[in-house]
């Protein structure tokens, strides 16, 4: 699994987290809102790009 420097990820239950290195391996991810107005990026935002291992 090649990481992208490009990235961070502390998520290791996600499929693309690069294991060895709190990277993502995918070339980009897609980030989306939770709330129609998002106005935190805690609470309101996540990445979309996300799937379960």
């Amino acid at each position: 699994m090649r990481a992208n420097r490009s990235i961070g990820c502390s998520v290791t239950e996600c499929k693309y987290h690069a294991k060895n290195e709190q990277l993502c391996s995918l070339d980009q991810i897609h980030v989306d809102r939770n709330v129609t107005n998002a106005a935190s990026e805690e609470r309101d935002t996540e990445c979309a790009s996300f799937e379960k291992e």
